[in-house]
Order: C-alpha cells, then sequence, then structure tokens
C-alpha cells in the first residue's frame, strides 16, 4: 500500500489514478497519524517552492517523513516533491527537508541555446546503474518520461541515478538508500512512468 502524502500542493489523483491503473493500492492523507504508519510514500509537488514547504512546515509531516525515511520506509518525491528532499533551492530562500544531499538550480539559458524555458514534455532518461528501479524488462531503452520543470537537481554523483539531456545534462533522478527524487511526472508518462511506479510498488532498499 502505498500513501499519497497530501500537504495542498500535488497532482494527487493523477498519482492514485496511475497506481489504480497497474493494480497497486493506495491512499491520500494528511493525517500525520496514517503517515506514522505507512509502509510506503510518495511526495508529490507542483509549483513553487517556498510556498510548498511553507505548507509542509504547517504541518507535522516533516518530522514524520523523517523518521519514516531513516526506519527505511521507501520514499518517493516526484518533481517539486522530489526537490523538497534536498537541502534547498535558488527558487526560494527557505531550507529543504534535507534528505539528500543535493540543491536545485535554475536551468541555464546560456547552455540551453534557443531552448525554452520552463522545459516541458517528454525527454528520455539515461540510467547510470542497474538496479530495480531501472529494470524495464522488455521496453525500449532510453525511457521517455513527462516533464514540467523550470529548476533542476544538483548532486554528487554517487547519488545521480539517471541524467537527462536539455541543452546539457543534469540529474533526474537521484538516489539515497531507500529515498528516490524524481524531477519528471512518471504519472504523467505513460507505459514509462507505469512500469517506473511499479519498480517503486515492489522496491526493497
Amino acid at each position: 500500500m502505498v500513501t499519497i502524502i497530501d500537504y495542498g500542493v500535488g497532482n494527487l489523483g493523477s498519482i492514485q489514478n496511475m497506481l489504480q491503473r497497474i493494480g497497486v493500492g493506495s491512499f491520500v492523507t494528511a493525517d500525520p497519524q496514517q503517515v506514522e504508519k505507512a509502509e510506503r510514500i510518495i511526495l508529490p509537488g507542483i509549483g513553487a517552492f517556498d510556498s510548498a514547504m511553507v505548507k509542509l512546515e504547517n504541518t507535522e509531516l516533516p518530522t514524520i517523513l523523517k523518521e519514516r525515511s531513516a526506519a527505511g520506509i521507501p520514499l518517493l518525491g516526484i518533481c517539486l516533491g522530489a526537490q523538497l528532499l534536498t537541502r534547498g533551492s535558488e527558487e526560494g530562500s527557505r531550507p529543504g527537508l534535507g534528505f539528500i544531499d543535493a540543491y536545485c538550480v535554475k536551468l541555464n539559458a546560456q547552455k540551453m541555446d534557443s531552448l525554452k524555458v520552463p522545459h516541458m514534455g517528454w525527454n528520455e532518461v539515461i540510467f547510470q546503474s542497474a538496479n530495480e528501479i531501472t529494470d524495464f524488462k522488455e521496453m525500449e531503452i532510453p525511457p521517455r518520461f513527462y516533464f514540467a520543470h523550470s529548476y533542476h537537481m544538483v548532486a554528487d554523483k554517487e547519488y545521480v541515478l539517471g541524467l537527462t539531456h536539455y541543452g546539457y545534462d543534469f540529474p533526474t533522478i537521484l538516489k539515497k538508500e531507500n529515498i528516490l527524487a524524481m524531477q519528471f511526472h512518471p504519472e504523467k508518462s505513460h507505459h514509462y512512468g507505469m512500469q517506473i511506479l511499479r519498480n517503486f510498488s515492489t522496491w526493497k532498499p
């Protein structure tokens, strides 16, 4: 069972619908007591970094998420939710949750020629290592996912599980032990999104 965190930000229904399509049970909650019992957690997010952090900080969830992740519970951050797992972002001034030693920076227009910001639409993710999360069975590789973002994560190589090229290479999947951060939207990414959510639903870090 996957617990989807509701703190007023994110495509909650889209994520739950995609999980239902692949036969994975889930529920949406803002109740700290339910999150304390979570077996597997998704932290979604859409919008600006600081406003999302304020909404999260106005709940008991940051402390509970820290406790659950420290206990080894698989945790997946999606889009802005992924960025909130880092130390912070150029987009704002508030600190992030700091679960992964990473930082978020604005897409560098000087390296992108005529490409537009935000980065919106389909793009490939090049996996940097093989594991349960990157197992796409007989599907064509590299997989393609749907993106919508103006900032991206920066981290040491040891945490980078996937890279994407948009004018230049930048990390789009980070992994630290039982914590995953994905810059794209798997819930909007059709068959590839379904598979990566299947992988997360059975992942044993």
